[in-house]
């Protein structure tokens, strides 16, 4: 048995780009061979994945799943959008909402949790979906909404298959109306999240800081025009409350007709329904949101290699 020196594992690791800890159960495994090692790292699609998972994955899907009472969105990503439409590829992202949901949306439960039909867990299961694909993946998120009683609807904007899209949407909504009522409605709630992407659902839930940014604006280009402080002020609060307007999303008009506050399309809903209607969460996940794009210049790559 030859002896698996941290040289070994080190040059094992410069050569696979894989972990420590799989290059020294690779050597374990094949006697200490470096050769032999990277063969035992690819087919278990470690040294592919590892290779790859530098490289940015800002395409993939969006997905939901739902028991009527708690749903879940889902983002898996990959690095192209050709990954994204393979039917592999969304099956995989269709199996992880639904341990998600078996896990009411939290992240590291779901990435711990076994995958359906395999031994091992979601992590590793993508892992090595990286490897047989060829691409960096990765499960980057994942988000819950429950309610005691009610309704948390799901939306997905124009889906690439069922459940599935771009652009995931989830609203939960309180109520002991009957379910088709407040899926109806929960629904064309999430269609207008979609289009208008709100920045909290009321005033008081708003980040003090964007507030203030704001306000800050708006006084400085209110003291350019010259009026006296008092005046300021009441321009002030006018301005702010058509900022909320534009960000918040029970102070936001209703897309679908063009006239009416969401809170009060929520107060008309369930005064027909007889009963009280209350908005709890909503949660908007779009794919690839908040990465860093690396935009690839070819000509530059070639220009480089020959000079």
């Amino acid at each position: 048995m030859a002896q698996i020196t941290a040289a070994l594992v080190k040059e094992l690791r410069d050569k696979s780009g894989a972990g420590m800890m799989d290059c020294k159960k690779a050597l374990a495994e094949n006697d200490g061979d470096i050769e032999a090692s990277m063969d035992w790292l690819r087919q278990k699609g470690i040294a592919k994945a590892e290779k790859k998972s530098g490289r940015v994955a800002a395409e993939g899907l969006v997905a939901v799943a739902s028991n009527g009472a708690t749903a879940v969105a889902v983002e898996v990503n990959s690095e192209t959008d050709f990954v994204a439409r393979n039917e592999g590829f969304q099956a995989l992202v269709n199996s992880v909402a639904g341990v998600a949901l078996e896990n009411a949306g939290d992240f590291d439960a779901t990435n711990a949790a076994t995958f359906p039909g395999a031994s091992q867990s979601v992590e590793a299961e993508i892992t090595e979906a990286v490897g047989t694909i060829g691409e960096n993946m990765t499960f980057r998120r994942s988000v819950g909404l429950t309610v005691p009683n009610g309704v948390v609807s799901t939306y997905i904007h124009n889906a690439v298959a069922p459940n599935q899209g771009k652009l995931a949407v989830l609203v939960a909504l309180e109520s002991d109306a009957d379910a088709g009522v407040l899926e109806a409605l929960g629904k064309q709630l999430a269609m207008h999240v979609a289009a208008t992407n709100p920045q909290s659902m009321t005033i008081e839930e708003m980040d003090p800081a964007a507030v203030e940014r704001e306000k800050t604006v708006l006084i400085e280009q209110a003291r350019e025009s010259g009026k006296p402080d008092n005046i300021i002020e009441k321009m002030i609060i006018g301005r702010m409350n058509k900022f909320y307007q534009e960000v918040v999303f029970v102070e936001q008009t209703f897309v679908i007709d063009g006239e009416t506050k969401i809170k009060k399309v929520i107060e008309n809903a369930a005064k027909d329904a007889g009963t009280d209607i209350k908005l709890t969460g909503y949660t908007r996940m779009e794919v690839g949101e908040g990465i860093e794009k690396v935009e690839d210049d070819f000509a530059a790559e070639v220009a480089a290699m020959n000079s």
